[in-house]
């Protein structure tokens, strides 16, 4: 069956040709427009060097002093046409004259920021198509301008839903694959939140449109510092839900960096999941000593300040282990004043003593597909293969992990995907070879709804307006652990 949610088109019905529709608005956008063409040339990093638009944006914004208006459409440009490349490509192969495959990159990145603008905003189409089709002149030429020019004009000519409607496959017949592309995620994606929800229905449907859409900043502030009503105070944002430590700011807000909090280390940016995972370790009861906790996959440092933090009022220690050496420095920048030690080392071959540690986090590296809405790119770059070698890992530091912390202490392990094979696969398997009690973690995220049968935890956008975070809490037996655990994984 062909997967259409990966690019490929149906078969479509003849269109009848007539001119695109009018809208109104300005007749010709400034030649002048640095909004989009850093959008477009984050866009051209993404595909030409796997770069994260993340990482580049933000760079380019300051870099080139773009701010206000200009930074919030340059933002919303780019991080929305990242995030739909599947659908957009499937609109724009059926307005070709050519396969993608034979379109030229340059192009394709001006097509894909042009079509997001005709079919996902309030920008006039003659804007849309005119501001696009002047980028790709004043850097290709007219030749390829004209092409672009044509495509657009055929996007232009039927708005999203009705695009959806031509190619998107029948929902009776595969329902899945019908909202993947609607909701411009891949089908193998599609089927994993499927499968982690028990439904190809409603509750799918939710869950893809709120991973669709521009998510919230959430900031978390440092216990012992400032409160979350000071924080919150401070930046304009709301107290978050859930979270002792959190704040929500608005989409489009700005940089975050730029706030003072942030830029005083009052406050760092972090998902409210990524709190609640990381406090859910902190609240598992315990007998005996408490003041020695590690996190075995620290990079690049959020859980580490928050874990640090907290363990520093009861005048304990953390221990953060980073495999990658830039990744390590950023833990050490991020921790900086705070009680921890950082060091470089694969967390599954350590040189810490059994048993060294009373609380241990494992934040396990996996697919990410929890959040996707962050990482808009990331959808459309991991592949399901990059699964197995991943829960080899994760089973690999999950066992590590346990012969680390003491009898009587506990793990928590934490991915963000809500994938079955990286969340409940994982645990299982680990718990039948090691023997370890997994706890009831729904207990340790107070005041959370909706947190199903347990006993892990697995968040979601459409359910928390968090990132689709998984939590297992295991406490470790008393019988000796050795490396011998994980044979066979």
């Amino acid at each position: 069956m062909t997967d259409y949610s990966r690019g490929a088109s149906k078969p479509s019905r003849p269109r009848r040709p007539h001119p695109p529709r009018r809208r109104t608005g300005p007749s010709r956008p400034p030649v002048e427009d640095p909004a989009r063409l850093v959008a477009l040339e984050t866009l051209r990093a993404v595909r030409q060097r796997d770069a994260y638009a993340n990482l580049v944006l933000p760079q380019l914004l300051r870099d080139r002093r773009i701010t206000g208006r200009d930074a919030a459409l340059a933002t919303e440009l780019t991080y929305g046409t990242a995030r739909a490349r599947g659908l957009l490509d499937a609109v724009i192969e059926a307005c070709s004259d050519r396969p993608l495959s034979e379109v030229d990159g340059s192009a394709l990145d001006a097509l894909r920021l042009g079509a997001y603008q005709l079919l996902r905003t309030r920008v006039p189409a003659h804007a849309a198509v005119a501001s696009t089709v002047d980028l790709v002149r004043a850097e290709r030429g007219s030749g390829i301008a004209g092409f672009v020019n044509a495509v657009l004009r055929r996007v232009a000519e039927q708005d999203e839903a009705a695009w959806v409607d031509e190619l998107a496959p029948d929902p009776d017949n595969d329902p899945v694959g019908n909202l993947a592309f609607s909701h411009a995620h891949p089908r193998w994606i599609a089927q994993a939140f499927a499968e982690a929800l028990g439904s190809r229905g409603e509750p799918l449907k939710l869950a893809l449109e709120a991973d669709d859409a521009r998510p919230a900043v959430h900031l978390v502030a440092r216990p012992g510092e400032v409160t979350a009503d000071e924080l919150a105070a401070m930046t304009g944002g709301d107290v978050a839900p859930y979270s002792p430590y959190g704040v929500h700011l608005e989409a489009g807000a700005g940089d975050p960096g730029d706030l003072e909090p942030v830029r005083e280390r009052l406050a760092t940016v972090q998902d409210e999941g990524s709190q609640l995972c990381a406090l859910a370790l902190t609240r598992a009861p315990l007998e005996g000593t408490d003041d020695r906790w590690l996190d075995l996959c620290a990079g690049p440092g959020g859980k580490a300040a928050l874990l640090a933090a907290l363990v520093g009022l009861e005048g304990g220690e953390l221990i953060a282990v980073e495999k990658a050496p830039h990744r390590a420095e950023l833990v050490r920048k991020i921790t900086s004043g705070l009680p921890v030690t950082v060091h470089v080392a694969d967390g599954r071959e350590t040189d810490f003593v059994e048993g060294a540690f009373d609380r241990v986090l494992v934040d396990a590296p996996c697919t990410g597909l929890g959040a996707l809405r962050r990482r808009p790119e990331a959808r459309w770059r991991r592949q399901p293969t990059d699964v197995g070698t991943l829960t080899k890992l994760q089973h690999e530091l999950l066992t590590e992990a346990l012969r680390l912390v003491r009898p009587g202490g506990v793990v928590a392990y934490v991915v963000c995907s809500p994938h079955l094979s990286e969340t409940v696969g994982v645990v299982t398997d680990v718990v039948r070879r090691t023997g370890a009690e997994v706890l009831d973690t729904r207990e340790l995220f107070p005041g959370v709804p909706d947190l199903g049968e347990g006993p892990h935890v697995q968040l979601w956008p459409h359910l928390h307006g968090t990132d689709a975070m998984f939590c297992a809490v295991l406490r470790r037996p008393a019988r000796a652990l050795g490396k011998d655990a994980s044979d066979g994984v």
